[in-house]
């Protein structure tokens, strides 16, 4: 593991090491997509994922770039459920729905609890809603908001990383134990969970990477969780650009992502997804990428091992 001998990880640090924000509507998403993902029945079905535009998140996690997004301010009362009114009537029809609002959904300064009822009935045709959540703010009102669902409700909840080191450095302001409580907590009330693990966080080294994400799954599964995305930790957010000239992190390789995905579903514990956006950052060599993001959605889709595509680059 990498030692960090910069200035000390704080908010204050974190945040003057960014650019700026991007412009956004408050009144609109800034992004949807719709895209396929096997659920939990083991059918394959269409997800459609918007992406709020919302109040930043109060926790300046060190890996994070949704913050690009977002208003300096809590955005008004019945702005999200306008912004969910909108993009329904502009996607793709789906069967289940994800609301990312780059934060917590039930931190009430970012989503009023006096919203939920008209969100509720704006979802009402969904099988599934998911929505994340730092542990912070799991609690009673999760609870309420399934309630007044007609839709299964599932939340992400991101671990990152079982290192407990390695998750203090990422000034996440979330202890392990915290984790395992809100995911008891859900179960206790009948509330699925898939948590996001990263792939190479900083201070790690490649091979640690890739153990350290596996004992993540391991982590997450006997937890309780249902499902586990692997993320591949980039740049480009401020911070982890200066841990990059230091030393402190480099880009995973999309051998190690292979890796992961390979070991989770072989443990046939749940559901283990690999994060495929801009994956091309992470490949070395342009003559097997397509073959290798090809293996990686399909193995995501059916959920069994596939075996690994041959090229000149290929190292086991």
């Amino acid at each position: 593991m990498n030692d960090f001998t910069g200035p000390e990880i704080t908010d204050k640090w974190i945040v003057s090491c960014r650019g700026n924000k991007n412009s956004v509507d408050p009144t609109r998403p800034y992004a949807w997509i719709v895209e396929k993902e096997r659920t939990s029945s083991g059918t394959i079905e269409d997800v459609a994922t918007v992406f709020l535009t919302n109040r930043e998140c109060p926790f300046h996690c060190l890996m994070c770039d949704l913050w690009k997004n977002t208003t300096d301010k809590p955005v008004p009362e019945g702005t999200i459920p306008a912004q969910i009114e909108w993009a329904l009537n502009n996607m793709p029809a789906a069967k289940n729905l994800k609301l990312y609002n780059s934060g917590s959904f039930f931190d009430k300064k970012a989503v009023p609890e006096e919203d939920y009822r008209k969100i509720a009935l704006l979802i009402s045709s969904f099988e599934t809603v998911i929505v994340e959540s730092h542990p912070a703010f799991i609690n009673e009102e999760c609870l309420r908001f399934r309630d007044m669902l007609k839709s299964d409700l599932q939340i992400a909840i991101g671990l990152e990383t079982v290192n407990p080191e390695v998750l203090r450095k990422l000034n996440k302001r979330m202890t392990l134990e915290d984790f395992t409580a809100s995911v008891n907590f859900l179960i206790d009330h009948d509330i699925f969970t898939r948590t996001f693990i990263l792939l190479r966080p900083p201070f790690l080294s490649e091979a640690e990477g890739v153990f350290w994400a596996e004992r993540s799954i391991d982590f997450s599964f006997n937890a309780g969780v249902e499902c586990c995305v692997i993320i591949p930790v980039r740049a480009g957010n401020g911070v982890m650009d200066k841990l990059m000239e230091k030393g402190i992190f480099e880009l995973p390789d999309l051998r190690s992502l292979e890796k992961v995905l390979e070991y989770g579903i072989e443990q046939q514990s749940g559901r283990v997804f690999a994060d495929v956006w801009d994956l091309k950052l992470f490949s070395k060599c342009d003559r097997c990428f397509d073959a290798r993001f090809s293996r990686l959605k399909e193995m995501n889709l059916g959920q069994r091992f596939i075996s690994p595509v041959k090229c000149t680059c290929y190292t086991l």
